[in-house]
């Protein structure tokens, strides 16, 4: 794959085609894309556990932790483990920069910061995350599973961190100047 085609730090936007599999009606900012393969977070299905609830699962005192903060539905792999995605204001050692202004981290340090009030300014915690073998993501691109919505690293922040989960998907589509809403399952012919 040559670097110029990564997809990192850009969103896929789940095609109608998707509708009724595990990913339908999705929207995953992927956090890498390389040779190998690409993992992502998908960041519009909340969860039915609340982060005080996780929290308390993992024995960490819920502290400052905002009461009506959800876990979402990261993807299919490792659903037992958690991703924190998070702005990079505060710095952790185990945190990866992925160079938009977000962070992505898996440590029980974040966690705790965010329950002593001393975490990141916006985050996103989710359990699991999708991954693609290496060539799996451009294939699916290729055969239309997704629309890939490139965006400013301002607009994933305010997309992934500051809109509610239900207009994630519609706010990465504005972002391409399209109405997601009027996208066919039905391929049209010309």
């Amino acid at each position: 794959m040559a670097a110029d085609l990564s997809l990192k730090n850009q969103f896929l936007l789940a095609m109608p085609g998707l509708a009724g599999t595990y990913f339908g009606d999705t929207l995953t900012f992927i956090c890498e894309h390389n040779d190998e393969g690409a993992m992502g977070i998908m960041v519009n299905r909340p969860s039915h556990v609340s982060l005080i609830e996780l929290m308390a699962q993992l024995g960490i005192d819920k502290g400052e932790t905002p009461v009506d903060t959800l876990v979402v539905e990261g993807g299919p792999v490792e659903v037992e483990r958690g991703f924190i995605l998070h702005t990079a204001d505060e710095r952790f050692e185990a945190s990866l920069d992925l160079g938009c202004g977000i962070s992505l981290s898996s440590a029980r340090e974040v966690l705790e910061a965010i329950a002593g009030g001393e975490g990141p300014e916006q985050f996103l915690v989710a359990l699991g995350y999708a991954g693609w073998d290496a060539g799996q993501l451009e294939s699916e691109v290729a055969d239309n599973a997704w629309l890939t919505a490139p965006v400013e690293p301002e607009q994933a922040r305010q997309i992934i961190f500051a809109t509610g989960y239900e207009e994630r998907i519609t706010r990465a589509a504005d972002s391409l100047g399209i109405d997601f809403s009027l996208i066919s399952s039905q391929p049209g012919h010309a």
